[in-house]
């Protein structure tokens, strides 16, 4: 067994690593991500990809970064992810895991594109309560910020903040505890499934209606004055 997993430099895909380890110790071969190649960013994460790098190198494991363009037809980025599920095959892997809950589309989706790929899909933080799960990742020591906010469930002002039981106090009735319906998206940069937590600092805060970002930079990125992957994290996502 070979796996490769999604990631999304969130929690939800940084939980799963973890139960995956162990579950499975030593079979977690390579992370991968996509990004929109325009501007070098996760995807509504908005995520630096160096920090998605340090986050890999954490893990102590390999990123695979598959590059899409802004806007990106469907059948552009179902061509390239065959075209990286392909090149994934031929690396040995056997599995692809992801870190979804609950939403029974998504998972369907992703069961239908990679039948008779040779890839077999894993869901292995699959039905948990997500009340539970996310109380879970505080108490193993995950720490995350939010970087993206959907204004239409949340108020701007909960991105940017720490994902810790006080947020979890605040958030109002009907959102999900681990936002798998859209209503937020973290950057982790500490947990038992790195081997040393990262240092970030907060950027600009950048908004797109319905949705508010708050850019997340390397400290030592910031102590050499700045990066070239610009200075809006949403230009174009």
């Amino acid at each position: 067994m070979k796996i490769l997993l999604s990631w999304s430099s969130g929690k939800d895909s940084a939980w799963a690593l973890h139960v995956l380890n162990a579950q499975y110790p030593g079979t977690v071969g390579a992370l991968l991500t996509t990004v929109n190649e325009a501007v070098g960013r996760a995807a509504m994460h908005a995520v630096r990809r160096d920090v998605l790098e340090a986050q890999a190198h954490a893990a102590g494991l390999p990123l695979i970064v598959v590059f899409i363009p802004h806007p990106c037809p469907n059948e552009v980025y179902e061509a390239r992810m065959r075209t990286a599920v392909a090149e994934a095959v031929a690396a040995g892997f056997t599995h692809v895991a992801f870190g979804d809950l609950f939403l029974q589309d998504v998972r369907r989706y992703r069961v239908e594109r990679l039948a008779g790929t040779g890839l077999e899909p894993l869901f292995p933080i699959w039905g948990i309560p997500t009340d539970r799960l996310a109380r879970d990742m505080l108490n193993s020591g995950l720490r995350a910020r939010i970087t993206c906010v959907d204004t239409r469930f949340l108020e701007a002002s909960f991105v940017g903040r720490e994902f810790d039981r006080s947020l979890l106090d605040d958030l109002p009735s009907g959102v999900d505890p681990c936002g798998e319906n859209g209503e937020f998206h973290t950057c982790v940069y500490a947990g038992p499934m790195f081997h040393k937590p990262l240092a970030l600092e907060p950027g600009d805060v950048v908004r797109r209606e319905p949705f508010v970002w708050r850019d997340l930079q390397l400290a030592a990125e910031t102590a050499m004055g700045g990066s070239d992957s610009g200075s809006d994290p949403v230009s174009r996502l």
